[in-house]
């Protein structure tokens, strides 16, 4: 009978260099896009809303990218998004590994983007069907 060998289990093991994130995940990755696609909207009626003062908040540029991803993946429960956030690192990623609980998730969604959810569920709509236009007139062979 021939020797069996595993490959060695490293789980518990210090690295010299961390592994990066962005190197484990492919490059077409939904996630990536919700990153860019947020990168371009325009959220200065977000920003104008806080005040300032007191202790600092998670930028709501991050706290988009967030909702959008999990809304991308049917996931609504702040709970649910919380736990993403500390388990998931396509969710790692997207927050710079920032790890907001479920009521900060909730506060945003419920007082902070209450007002302004349609309008930049619509600018994102409307930026993702100008990224796939300008896919479909610039690929090979369509001139």
């Amino acid at each position: 009978m021939a020797k069996i060998v595993f490959k060695e289990l490293t789980s518990n093991q210090n690295v010299l260099f961390p592994v990066s994130l962005s190197e484990k995940i492919a490059p077409n990755h939904p996630v990536r896009v919700v990153n860019s696609v947020v990168d371009a909207l325009d959220i200065s009626c977000l920003l104008w809303a806080y005040k300032g003062g007191g202790t600092s908040s998670y930028h709501p540029r991050m706290m988009l990218k967030v909702l959008f991803y999990a809304y991308l993946n049917n996931i609504y429960s702040c709970r649910k998004i919380e736990k993403a956030l500390q388990e998931n690192i396509h969710f790692m990623w997207l927050s710079g590994n920032s790890t907001p609980d479920f009521r900060t998730i909730n506060d945003f969604r419920g007082k902070r983007l209450k007002e302004h959810i349609k309008s930049l569920f619509s600018a994102i709509v409307l930026l993702l069907q100008s990224i796939v236009y300008k896919k479909q007139k610039f690929r090979p062979g369509t001139h």
